[in-house]
């Protein structure tokens, strides 16, 4: 028998929302608009846009990750000088939001069970899927447990401009998770918006960024 499409339905999104641990790959949706021209060597400087971050520890180790971007792609850190290019960054994440979800109660016997319509796997505790459950695993005669998690919608900005006022890059990196750990997701945030930098110009694109490689 078919598992039932509205149990899929509340799977899928849990399971593309985990993706965002440490351990799995990090999807962000990148949206880009430029008119950069070709680096030969222009200088940058790098200001938050939110005043608050002005001299912020935090802010500088970031600015910094964007910094070594844009040198790998021929632009150079203004050093005393006035900046050819000015490098407006920002970045944030929003209270969340409470999602709830309904799967089925564990099977009697341990995390493999015998359903009227088959044989699965269950994910439970310790898991980094603890959130979701195998959705070829279903027996309508075991009970519904409901899971109650938060979903959270973090950006990064960037804007380049010249001194003259024109801007010749915009680019916004969105991403969901069930963390909040800045420290961890403006990084991955930044990578996304620099992967196949500049990008093409109104092209708004998934970017997965692949995890750590363990040692």
């Amino acid at each position: 028998m078919p598992v039932p499409s509205k149990l899929l339905a509340a799977a899928m999104p849990l399971a593309l929302l985990m993706a965002t641990s440490c351990a799995e790959p990090f999807q962000a949706n990148v949206a880009r608009f430029q008119s950069l021209p070709a680096p030969q060597g222009q200088t940058f400087s790098i200001q938050p846009v939110d005043v608050r971050n002005e001299g912020g520890l935090e802010f500088a180790q970031y600015a910094g990750l964007v910094s070594q971007r844009l040198a790998a792609y021929g632009y150079r850190p203004a050093a005393g000088a006035k900046a050819e290019l000015s490098v407006q960054l920002d970045y944030g994440i929003d209270k969340g939001v409470q999602k709830t979800v309904s799967r089925p109660s564990a099977a009697p016997f341990g995390p493999y069970g015998f359903g009227r319509y088959g044989y699965g796997r269950r994910w439970g505790y310790g898991s980094a899927f603890y959130y979701g459950w195998d959705p070829f695993w279903y027996d309508p005669f075991f009970d519904q447990t409901i899971d109650t998690y938060t979903v959270y919608t973090s950006y990064m900005t960037m804007t380049i401009v010249r001194p003259d006022g024109q801007h010749v890059f915009e680019g916004k990196a969105k991403a969901r998770s069930l963390d909040d750990n800045m420290t961890v997701i403006v990084p991955k945030l930044i990578e996304a918006m620099f992967t196949n930098f500049p990008g093409q110009s109104g092209e708004e694109v998934k970017i997965t960024v692949a995890p750590p490689a363990k040692r």
